[in-house]
């Protein structure tokens, strides 16, 4: 029978009665093969816990596919799906994907019993035996995903070691050691040539992680494509390097195909060890590499996207420089600086009529970026309505615009409807400018500016949450004020609590009864 050795031991399992059945000494193959569970003796095996229900199972099993083809033509190690789906229809779906063995969708008893026994409280889960049958990690998954074939033989020693070979790249990281992958020594430029990574060495390069699907990356593309121009017109030693990645090559193709920087190879293993050396979290992401080929900065593109060519060299000297415009621009900042694009001086009113940006110069205003699609929006909506009405029946020196994310204009239209305040005409270039000047990456969000024309508050939308009218003027000195007379309010709502409460249990006795003992709202047993 199985061991299970408790006490933080390693665990061993007798792998024949781990995998069998008193009716079953077999596995099965997507086919309907059935392969005998003493045939898997002396090999590593995989557990390998999945349903087609879920979504990270779903993104996560071509990835385990990739490492288990490479790693089984050598013999010694095998897979075994054990299914959580509901119905046998979905189980073969899914199975009908994967190249390694199952526990029969039949044998339910065993499939529960196999979760029981590895303690699988979410999946997909991977836990890896060695020849032996015993334990050599359950984190399989976060292993695969991070490491890939390399992760190979999947001992607590091997993570160590790549942990250890990493933190000595990034001591001693370049150009090379970046973008060279085994005997891969080169990349690509747009017209399809081979280009040394070794040309590199001594420039500026700018790391461009993209994918095709992401508008944000679309949007940005353009903005870099206009500062590497400029720096090449220039003769700067600047390149940039895309690394791409999507898994569609007529995606990525039409999206990017065109542009006239180098890139890696479209599917490359680095470009997955670099999303994972940078600890990318978000998208795009522009990492700048200094001519000594360490990291200058970690993401630029927010930088690049408000300062365009002016962000060059990336170095701290620059970004100080940076910090210093722009602290004096938002000391300047005034509602036609930020409202008015050209001969887009105006915003919109119900039926469309156009009001004069100047009109509102001098007044209280919140920008409301939202949308009908999103659901926080629509529950924020009536509590936003509510408040604007009562601030505007006391002070008519007060306005908001409504900046929509909405996707068509039937859209805009339909939602704008519900809203008795001021827009932004649908599709307005402006957004685009208020988005990267506020830093909007969620929605709903409330900015408010002030009647000098400076940002009082980004955090509008909690404070109208919380406040509601009484948020008003959103000012500093006010929304102290605010702070201090909540806190008192509160203060004397606990202490309101604390009497009754202890009244209460002078009520019940007062002190836990024998052989209890009461901790905050619960009462155990000693």
């Amino acid at each position: 029978m199985a061991d299970v050795v408790q006490g933080g031991a390693v665990a061993s399992h007798d792998v024949q009665s781990l995998l069998s059945s008193p009716d079953r000494d077999f596995l099965v193959r997507n086919n309907g093969d059935q392969v005998k569970v003493d045939s898997l003796k002396g090999k590593k095996i995989g557990l390998y816990f999945s349903a087609s229900w879920c979504g990270p199972c779903q993104r996560f099993t071509p990835t385990l596919a990739e490492v288990y083809n490479e790693l089984s033509p050598k013999g010694d190690l095998e897979i075994i799906f054990i299914s959580a789906d509901e119905d046998e229809e979905s189980f073969s779906g899914y199975f009908s994907k994967m190249p390694w063995l199952a526990i029969p969708f039949s044998d339910s008893e065993k499939r529960d019993s196999l979760d029981e026994l590895f303690e699988v409280r979410g999946i997909p889960h991977l836990v890896v035996l060695d020849g032996t049958g015993t334990v050599l990690t359950d984190s399989g998954v976060e292993i695969v995903r991070e490491y890939g074939v390399e992760g190979h033989p999947f001992t607590p020693e091997r993570v160590k070691e790549l942990k250890d070979q990493e933190e000595a790249a990034k001591r001693n990281q370049s150009v090379t050691s970046l973008l060279v992958d085994g005997s891969r020594d080169f990349v690509v430029s747009s017209d399809g040539k081979m280009v040394p990574v070794a040309e590199l060495e001594g420039k500026t390069v700018g790391l461009y992680f993209s994918l095709s699907i992401y508008k944000s990356c679309i949007d940005f593309t353009p903005i870099l494509l206009d500062v590497h121009e400029k720096l090449k017109a220039k003769g700067e030693r600047f390149e940039i390097v895309q690394i791409p990645l999507d898994d569609d090559e007529e995606s990525f193709n039409q999206a990017f195909g065109s542009m006239p920087w180098l890139l890696l190879p479209l599917k490359d293993k680095k470009c997955e060890k670099l999303v994972r050396y940078f600890e990318l979290s978000t998208l795009p992401t522009l990492v700048i590499i200094g001519p000594d080929g360490k990291t200058l900065r970690s993401n630029v593109a927010e930088t690049v996207e408000e300062h365009g060519v002016e962000a060059y060299p990336f170095t701290p000297e620059k970004f100080a420089e940076l910090a210093e415009i722009q602290r004096k621009k938002e000391e300047s900042q005034t509602l036609e600086s930020i409202l008015v694009s050209g001969d887009r001086d105006f915003v919109i009113g119900k039926e469309g009529t156009e009001i004069p940006v100047l009109d509102l110069v001098g007044k209280t205003v919140l920008l409301y970026f939202s949308a009908h699609w999103c659901p926080p929006c629509r529950d924020f909506l009536p509590v936003l309505t509510e408040a604007y009405e009562k601030i505007k029946a006391k002070n008519n020196a007060f306005e908001l615009i409504f900046i929509s994310s909405d996707k068509d204009q039937a859209a805009f239209d339909n939602y704008y409807a519900q809203m008795p305040w001021l827009a932004l005409p649908f599709g307005d270039e402006r957004k685009k400018s208020l988005n990267r000047k506020f830093k909007v990456d969620g929605i709903p969000t409330l900015i408010a500016i002030g009647p000098t024309g400076r940002t009082l508050t980004k955090e509008a939308r909690n404070l109208i949450s919380e406040h509601g009218a009484d948020a008003y003027p959103f000012t500093t000195e006010h929304l102290k004020k605010l702070e201090k007379s909540t806190k008192i309010e509160l203060d004397e709502e606990e202490d309101e609590e604390d009497d009754k409460a202890a009244g209460e249990e002078a009520k019940e006795g007062g002190e836990a009864g024998e052989g209890w003992v009461c901790d905050g709202e619960v009462c155990y047993k000693a």
